[in-house]
């Protein structure tokens, strides 16, 4: 794969460069070296398109970008224990906001089906959320 400069590596994994540069600075993607800085143009490699993948596949999943971080120090082959409690750890957390959601829903849901029943007085949804 031939080098890439930060917008091809950014348009690789569909961000924009403001984020690999964000990702760089938090030590998640490999920062250009002094020479790189002085030519004034940075390169990338394969290593850095996969890498960014990562980052943006993780965060999707949900994950911190100090998970992240975890992530990227564990090893592929001996480090399985830990990788496998944080994403236990991280589908607890999907299941509380699932819950969550699905409280609010069912709140909306009642409150729409009241302001449906009568149109005297005031709208039960924004009377509701005036309360709160």
């Amino acid at each position: 794969m031939p080098t890439l400069t930060i917008s091809q590596l950014a348009a690789s994994a569909q961000v924009g460069v403001e984020t690999v540069r964000f990702y760089q600075r938090r030590k998640l993607l490999r920062a250009p070296d002094a020479t790189e800085k002085a030519r004034g143009i940075r390169h990338y490699d394969r290593r850095d398109v996969d890498r960014l993948q990562f980052i943006r596949s993780a965060k999707l999943a949900g994950f911190t970008l100090a998970e992240i971080g975890e992530l990227l120090t564990l090893d592929a082959g001996s480090d399985r224990a830990r990788a496998r409690v944080m994403a236990a750890e991280r589908i607890a957390d999907i299941d509380r906001q699932i819950a969550a959601l699905t409280r609010a829903r069912a709140s909306l849901a009642r409150l729409a089906n009241e302001c449906a029943r009568d149109e005297a007085g005031p709208c039960p949804i924004i009377a509701s959320f005036q309360q709160g």
